[in-house]
């Protein structure tokens, strides 16, 4: 009897174990499938990003604010390098070819994108030229009002470019068309999102519209109206806008260097005019400024056509709206202006 008992306990413990091993199962089942299900309910914001290259800063930066998480961009120029001596080397256009969307400025800032594009191979990357829809100015159509500028302008510099100012981002309505091309084309690609894009470009442009009314209360009673730029030619659309007279060393290109009978004659304007002030740019060489400055007495003050960061400003993720207030700051001090 005792062994029949202990047979049969023996049995209904086995039972138990086999019991709670197919509970333990079942338990572990059901959990791996909430688990999927929870996966596969992530939001949109949580799903692949769409890839942007994008050849100049503005550009990049414009596609970071219309974008933000659900956009993975790069900059095709490399940070601290000059936009205007920039030639693509073959692993970019590999970068470009694995992308969704390839922003650039336009054929007269980025000569080379053409016959890049015209190679494109994946048919699904989307091209956005974002000088489409602006109304571009040239060098003597821009802010040089004196006929020593638009004499040098057109003898030494206008060939480069056929004569046209690229620098269209240095025009805050242009920047709203070029911000409305981006969200259009972010939108294309990733309909799901759209009113994402969309909203976010409304945003930015907000932000275009405040800061263009800071440079017009700002440049609006100042001593002097003239800029002495001792960089590339670059601003001319602003110049143009705020009603600035503007005269550039250079041309468009910083490869191109001013004579001596140039020298002389923005020597002698800065001494007649009473500049107090030579703008200088970032990327390119100062020497010109500071020899200007040298001759003159004249002070040195920054002056960023924005068309890239130095490493450090890009790598402290520096925005191009920042970039134009501490242009403002400097062409108030350098124009003497008061609010």
């Amino acid at each position: 009897m005792a062994i029949a008992r202990n047979a049969r306990h023996n049995l209904k413990v086995a039972m138990m174990k086999k019991i709670l091993f197919f509970v333990i199962i079942v338990v572990i089942i059901a959990s791996g499938f909430f688990a999927v299900s929870k996966i596969s309910q992530k939001p949109k914001n949580n799903s692949k990003k769409l890839t942007v290259v994008t050849t100049l800063f503005p550009l990049y930066d414009f596609v970071q604010n219309i974008g933000q998480d659900r956009v993975e961009v790069s900059l095709l120029l490399p940070p601290g390098v000059e936009a205007h001596t920039f030639e693509p080397k073959p692993s970019d256009l590999v970068k470009i070819n694995e992308s969704e969307l390839f922003v650039y400025t336009g054929k007269f800032m980025e000569p080379w994108a053409e016959d890049i594009i015209k190679g494109i191979e994946n048919k699904n990357v989307k091209v956005v030229d974002s000088s489409l829809g602006i109304e571009m100015i040239n060098e003597t159509e821009s802010a040089h009002e004196g006929e020593q500028g638009d004499e040098h302008v057109e003898e030494e510099h206008g060939h480069e470019h056929n004569g046209v100012d690229p620098h269209i981002w240095l025009d805050f309505d242009n920047d709203k068309i070029i911000v409305d091309s981006i969200a259009k084309a972010l939108s294309e690609q990733d309909p799901a999102n759209a009113d994402f894009y969309q909203n976010n470009a409304s945003e930015y442009k907000n932000k275009l519209v405040q800061l263009d009314n800071q440079y017009k209360s700002g440049l609006t009673k100042c001593e002097s109206k003239e800029i002495v730029y001792g960089g590339h030619y670059a601003f001319g659309y602003l110049g143009k806008r705020y009603s600035l007279v503007y005269e550039s060393a250079y041309g468009i290109s910083p490869d191109s260097e001013p004579s001596a009978q140039d020298f002389a004659k923005i020597i002698e304007q800065i001494k007649k005019e009473k500049i107090k002030y030579i703008f200088f740019e970032e990327l390119v060489s100062p020497k010109v400024a500071e020899t200007l400055s040298s001759e003159t007495g004249a002070g040195l003050l920054l002056l960023n056509p924005a068309h890239n960061l130095k490493k450090e400003d890009f790598e402290n993720k520096i925005s191009f709206l920042a970039v134009m207030e501490k242009n403002l700051i400097n062409l108030k001090t350098g124009l003497s202006c008061s609010e």
